[in-house]
C-alpha cells in the first residue's frame, strides 16, 4: 500500500518539480516580491535543506492557477518530463471535479494514464489527495465527489508506488485560519502545515508539527457568521462564477513562476 503518513525511504532528492494549479502555484500565500510562495517552495526548501551544499538544489514549480486535468497534462508533464528531476508533485484534477456535471471516475482513469506516463520518466511522483470540504459553503456538497476521487487517487498511487500526501486527513487545515479569504485557496499557515506534512511523507524531519492544534478563537454568533457568509459570496463566490459562466479562468495569460530547474 502507498504510505500516506511516513515514506521511509532514505533518498536525498537533488531535485524537485511541482505541477498543478493554483493550490500548487501557492495562490493565497504571497510574498514579498509580489509572487505567490505556497506549499511546494516551502517543501523544496525542507529538500535542500538535507544536502551538504543546499546551493546545490533544483527546483521548478510549473503550475498555474486555474488549470483543469488536460491541461496540466498537455502543458506540465512533457515539461517534467523534459526536466527529469528526482522527484515531482502532482496535483491535479480539484477544478476538475468542482465543475458541474464533472464525474470522478473519468478524471480520475486521466490521471491514471498521467501518473503512469511520469513514473516511467522521472523518479519518485508523490500524488496529492483533496480537502475534505465539509465545512466549506457550497462545496461541502461536494464532498462525496471528492471522496470518491480521493479513493482512486489512493489507489493509482498504491499500483505505480507513489507516496500519498493526503490533504483529507489532515485536520488541522479545516480551521478556517487555513484558508484565504476567498475560502478556495490556503492562506499562508495553511500552505505551512501541508508544506510541513508533505515533508513528513518524503520522510523529512520538520520543524514544526503540522498537525499541532490552533489557539482557541472566540465563539461566533450567528448574525456574525452570516454577515460573514454574506460578503465572501458576494466577493468570492460571484465573480468565480461569472468567470465559469464566461468560460474565463484565472490562469488566462498567467504562465509558471519557475519554468526551469534553479537553485532556490
Amino acid at each position: 500500500m502507498a504510505d500516506d503518513s511516513r515514506f521511509r525511504d532514505s533518498d536525498v532528492f537533488g531535485s524537485y518539480a511541482a505541477i498543478g494549479d493554483s493550490f500548487t502555484e501557492g495562490v493565497g500565500d504571497p510574498g514579498p516580491d509580489g509572487t505567490f510562495v505556497g506549499w511546494a517552495d516551502r517543501l523544496a526548501v525542507l529538500l535542500a535543506d538535507r544536502l551538504p551544499d543546499p546551493d546545490e538544489f533544483r527546483y521548478a514549480n510549473l503550475a498555474v492557477r486555474g488549470r483543469l486535468l488536460d491541461q496540466i497534462v498537455e502543458e506540465q508533464v512533457p515539461r517534467a518530463k523534459e526536466l527529469a528531476p528526482d522527484l515531482v508533485t502532482f496535483c491535479a484534477g480539484g477544478n476538475d471535479i468542482i465543475r458541474p456535471g464533472s464525474d470522478p471516475d473519468d478524471v480520475a482513469e486521466r490521471f491514471e494514464r498521467a501518473v503512469a506516463d511520469l513514473t516511467s520518466a522521472v523518479g519518485k511522483v508523490v500524488v496529492t489527495t483533496g480537502f475534505d470540504t465539509r465545512t466549506v459553503p457550497v462545496l461541502r456538497r461536494l464532498r462525496g465527489k471528492i471522496a470518491t476521487y480521493n479513493g482512486h487517487v489512493r489507489a493509482i498511487a498504491d499500483r505505480y508506488g507513489c507516496p500519498v500526501l493526503d490533504l483529507w486527513s489532515l485536520k488541522t487545515v479545516q480551521d478556517r485560519r487555513a484558508w484565504d479569504d476567498d475560502r478556495l485557496h490556503l492562506s499562508p499557515e495553511g500552505h505551512t502545515r501541508v508544506a510541513l506534512r508533505a515533508g513528513q511523507v518524503l520522510g523529512v524531519e520538520v520543524p514544526a508539527d503540522p498537525d499541532q492544534p490552533w489557539p482557541p478563537l472566540p465563539p461566533r454568533g450567528t448574525l456574525e457568521v452570516r454577515r460573514d457568509d454574506i460578503n465572501w459570496a458576494r466577493e468570492y463566490l460571484v465573480p468565480w462564477i461569472g468567470r465559469r459562466l464566461r468560460g474565463e479562468s484565472s490562469g488566462d495569460h498567467v504562465t509558471a513562476k519557475r519554468p526551469d530547474l534553479l537553485p532556490l
